[in-house]
């Protein structure tokens, strides 16, 4: 990893306010940048504490603390005997030290106090309730950043309010991004002239602006009567059932796009039905199941069949979503499952009718088998993820 000094790192500099709220898109370079001006901070005064949050501990540990362990390596001030790695703790010489930690336990929410807060991925944490707590135990300042998905807390009760710096940065004010990746990310504004999903995306990741989530969760989806000739079949998703239905989408690529089909859908179904139904249909390609169900997986391949569990990562469900999303997906005729289940996917509300980042709580059985084949497919899906510095 290298560091490099940028136009966005320059703008946050500039700011003085006590809370400095930073909104963006992809491949900005916000976090890095407010963690460079952190660790100069820790560098040159004595005694401080720093605190950067998030909301759960694999986001921190997959994203900001990941960043910054990687920045000290970088310029060589990392010394691991500075290091607790059990408290993600990390102390410099100056005895100002940068502490990691969650949102998720309260009672770090209501622990010791601290001179600078950083909230990272400020709209993953659980409100302006967990916020303040943080923020009132915070002796100096206070950094936010986010990606504008959706209307927020910190859009309703912090933006505007005295003493706050408000600042939009996109990929634009990152300089030292490559050209090649400028080029893939723009690739996206084609997509957005024919795509609801993608010109929200650009509006989000591309722009740093406000973004919409309103509606069902998959909205651009589009039926096809038959597989044409040239389809080719590429594996199966599986997810299991009982009272809710055992469900199985067979995935064809069909030159750039994608073909999902209804194959198996039933309740009350055992495993030795299922796999009759795999045998007696010829399945012999992958198939891909809910990785929660290792014994069924398990008895399923000693039954001769090539299964394996899904991979699922940090916030699969809306890794998955986007996914679909990012591709061109059709859907065949006779899924009728399938159609109905994304006809009815739709974006969860809060108490006060905002829009929330996840899905409704009903069971997406269909949405599912197809979430672990898509992932399973793709090689390096998600590409509103760049980590460029």
């Amino acid at each position: 990893m290298q560091v490099a000094r940028t136009k966005a790192l320059d703008r946050l500099l500039e700011l003085e306010s006590r809370v400095k709220i930073v909104r963006g898109g992809t491949s900005a370079g916000k976090t890095i940048c407010i963690l460079l001006i952190l660790i100069d901070y820790a560098i040159r005064n004595k005694g401080e504490v720093i605190s950067v949050v998030s909301g759960t501990i694999p986001a921190i540990r997959r994203g900001s603390y990941k960043d910054f362990i990687n920045i000290l390596k970088s310029i060589n001030r990392y010394n691991e005997s500075q290091h607790n790695k059990s408290l993600m703790r990390y102390t410099f010489t100056s005895g100002s030290y940068i502490e990691f930690f969650s949102t998720d336990d309260s009672s770090k929410l209501r622990g010791s106090r601290r001179d600078l807060l950083f909230v990272n991925e400020c709209n993953t944490i659980s409100g302006f309730d967990a916020y303040q707590e943080l923020a009132i135990r915070t002796n100096k300042y206070i950094w936010l950043d986010y990606n504008p998905s959706a209307l927020f807390w910190v859009d309703k009760q912090l933006v505007d309010e005295p003493d706050t710096d408000f600042i939009t940065l996109t990929y634009k004010d990152n300089d030292a991004l490559p050209e090649s990746i400028v080029k893939e990310l723009e690739k996206a504004r084609d997509k957005a002239k024919t795509s609801t999903y993608w010109k929200n995306w650009c509006r989000v990741y591309l722009d740093g602006e406000i973004g919409s989530i309103e509606g069902v969760c998959i909205p651009d989806w589009k039926e096809i009567d038959t597989i044409p000739d040239d389809a080719r079949l590429l594996a199966h998703g599986v997810d299991f059932g009982w009272n809710d239905p055992t469900v199985i989408i067979s995935l064809y690529k069909w030159n750039e796009a994608y073909i999902a089909n209804e194959m198996f859908y039933k309740s009350n179904t055992t495993l030795r039905d299922l796999s009759l139904f795999i045998r007696n249909n010829n399945i012999t390609e992958n198939l891909i199941a809910d990785s929660a169900e290792p014994k069924s997986i398990e008895i399923l391949r000693r039954d001769g069949h090539p299964i394996y569990p899904c991979t699922k990562g940090r916030d699969s469900v809306n890794f998955g979503i986007n996914l679909i999303n990012q591709n061109e997906i059709y859907v065949t005729s006779r899924s009728r499952n399938l159609k109905r289940e994304l006809q009815g996917y739709v974006w969860a509300k809060d108490k006060e009718g905002n829009t929330l980042n996840k899905p409704t709580g009903e069971h997406p059985d269909c949405i599912d088998s197809l979430r672990y084949v898509l992932t399973d497919q793709l090689e390096n899906p998600n590409k509103g993820e760049y980590f460029i510095y």
